[in-house]
């Protein structure tokens, strides 16, 4: 287990499974904080730690309490994070400012993962990964979590990115910064709310035990990159494909018109979302969830043998 900075805690359960080799699964805290309404987050929060529970897994859900990041929060503090007013959304970038002037933050999946290996854990669980925006050739919008994730050997299981991205500009970005991604049982990179986002994948695996023989080769190499498991919803609990490209290019064209740039646009194309789609987003957002909690907790069973 690696040592981590003396600013970081470690639940005392976490600590112990950690110690004697035991499966561990890293949980963000975004999708709590920010990605869902409350009480649904409160409930989302507790429910995944138990799910994964039930699986022979230790959860991590990482945040930050009070300035300190903590992984392995308690139910009290999930509680926190779900209901606290002013709780900010934290990269790794913002981890000392939150440090500094001691605030709540759900983690996003960069500042996750990072604290997560800084602990020692080998194994993480993510809804819909960052990627580069839509435009990025005019703005340089692209998520922190590619370049934090090219330099964090962790493995990391998400259904895609979120098809409000560019999602061949994030393919071509993950291939730039040396990022192995693989399909879990398909050729086709998913897009969060559909199963196939239209791009191929070169590779794929069919077992947890195969994912972890594909980290245990990246460790075996010295590669400081993180393996990307894609993980796609199961195709009858997918939004309608021409539904959803319908609502979104709805969605692009309300942002156009009303002036939505920057930090300013991933929300509000995701409320859009929602909003056109009366709440259905929502139950896909939920179902891709939790079949990435329930692979990646197979994987980090496979992965500490």
């Amino acid at each position: 287990m690696q040592t981590p900075a003396p600013g970081i805690r470690i639940a005392d359960e976490v600590r112990d499974a950690l110690e004697a080799g035991g499966p561990v699964l890293a949980l963000e805290s975004t999708i709590l904080t920010h990605g869902l309404p409350s009480p649904r987050n409160l409930e989302v929060g507790l429910a995944s730690e138990q799910q994964v529970r039930d699986l022979g897994v230790t959860p991590a859900t990482i945040g930050v309490v009070d300035g300190t990041p903590v992984v392995g929060l308690s139910p009290a503090e999930i509680e926190r994070l779900c209901t606290a007013p002013d709780v900010v959304k934290a990269s790794v970038r913002d981890l000392p400012i939150a440090r500094a002037k001691r605030l709540d933050a759900g983690t996003t999946v960069a500042a996750t993962a990072w604290l997560a290996h800084r602990a020692g854990i080998r194994v993480m669980s993510t809804g819909g990964l960052g990627g580069v925006h839509r435009g990025a050739s005019e703005t340089f919008d692209e998520s922190a979590d590619l370049g934090t994730l090219a330099t964090t050997p962790i493995t990391l299981v998400s259904a895609g990115v979120k098809s409000i991205l560019d999602i061949g500009a994030t393919l071509e970005r993950l291939e730039t910064l040396n990022i192995p991604v693989v399909g879990y049982r398909t050729d086709r990179y998913p897009a969060f709310y559909v199963t196939d986002s239209g791009f191929a994948l070169d590779y794929r695996v069919e077992t947890p035990e195969e994912a972890a023989a594909l980290a245990l080769a990246r460790d075996e190499l010295g590669l400081p990159q993180a393996v990307l498991v894609a993980n796609p919803v199961d195709p009858v609990k997918q939004l309608d494909p021409a539904f959803h490209d319908r609502v979104l290019a709805e969605a692009l064209a309300a942002a156009s018109a009303q002036g939505v740039t920057g930090h300013d646009t991933t929300p509000f194309l995701l409320d859009y979302v929602q909003r056109a789609t009366g709440g259905a987003s929502l139950k896909v957002n939920l179902d891709v969830y939790r079949g990435n909690v329930s692979l990646g907790a197979e994987i980090a069973r496979a992965v500490a043998g």
